[in-house]
C-alpha cells in the first residue's frame, strides 16, 4: 500500500515548490496571488540646461530643472539645479533649490542649498537653509487648523485690560 521512494524514483518525483513566508503563513510562489509583477520604476523628467520653457507645468511626477522657465511649476518633487532659473510659483510636496526662482514657494519640504537663489515668500512644512543659501522674502509654516474648543478666546484677555485701565495705582 506505501512503499518507500527508490532512487530510481525519486529522480522522477516532482521537486516541491519553493515557499516564502507572509503574514498569513507559507505561500507558494508558483500561486498567481503570491507572484505580483513590480511596479515599473517612475521615471523623473528633466528640462535640460539647453531649454527654456514658457508656460506652466503640472504634473504628479518628479521634475528636475537644469534650464529655465517662465511659468508656473506644479508637481510632486521638483528639483532646481545649479545653473537653472525659474520665475513662477512653485508648488510642490518636496522642493530642492540649488539655482535660482524667483516667486514664492509651497512645499511640504523646502531645502534651499548653498548655491540657492530665492527671491520670493516661502510657505512650508519644514524648511533647511544651507549656510551660502541666498533668500530674501518672508517664510511662513503650515499650520493645522485650530478647532474650536482649542481656539483660545479674547474675554478673559479684554476683562483683564479693563481691569488694569481701571486702577491707576
Amino acid at each position: 500500500m506505501f512503499s518507500k521512494p527508490t532512487n530510481a524514483n525519486k529522480s522522477a518525483a516532482p521537486a516541491p515548490a519553493p515557499t516564502r513566508s507572509g503574514p498569513s503563513g507559507p505561500a507558494v510562489l508558483n500561486s498567481p496571488q503570491a507572484v505580483k509583477p513590480a511596479a515599473p520604476p517612475r521615471m523623473s523628467s528633466a528640462l535640460g540646461a539647453d531649454l527654456i520653457f514658457e508656460g506652466s507645468i503640472h504634473g504628479d511626477g518628479e521634475l528636475l530643472i537644469d534650464g529655465a522657465i517662465k511659468g508656473d511649476v506644479h508637481v510632486a518633487h521638483l528639483i532646481i539645479g545649479e545653473n537653472a532659473h525659474v520665475e513662477g510659483t512653485v508648488r510642490c510636496g518636496a522642493v530642492e533649490v540649488r539655482g535660482r526662482v524667483i516667486g514664492n514657494i509651497e512645499a511640504q519640504t523646502v531645502k534651499l542649498h548653498e548655491t540657492a537663489f530665492v527671491e520670493g515668500d516661502i510657505t512650508h512644512g519644514q524648511l533647511s537653509i544651507d549656510v551660502g543659501a541666498y533668500f530674501q522674502g518672508r517664510c511662513q509654516q503650515f499650520r493645522p487648523e485650530q478647532s474650536a474648543s482649542h481656539a483660545p478666546t479674547a474675554e478673559p484677555v479684554a476683562a483683564a485690560a479693563e481691569y488694569d485701565a481701571g486702577h491707576h495705582g
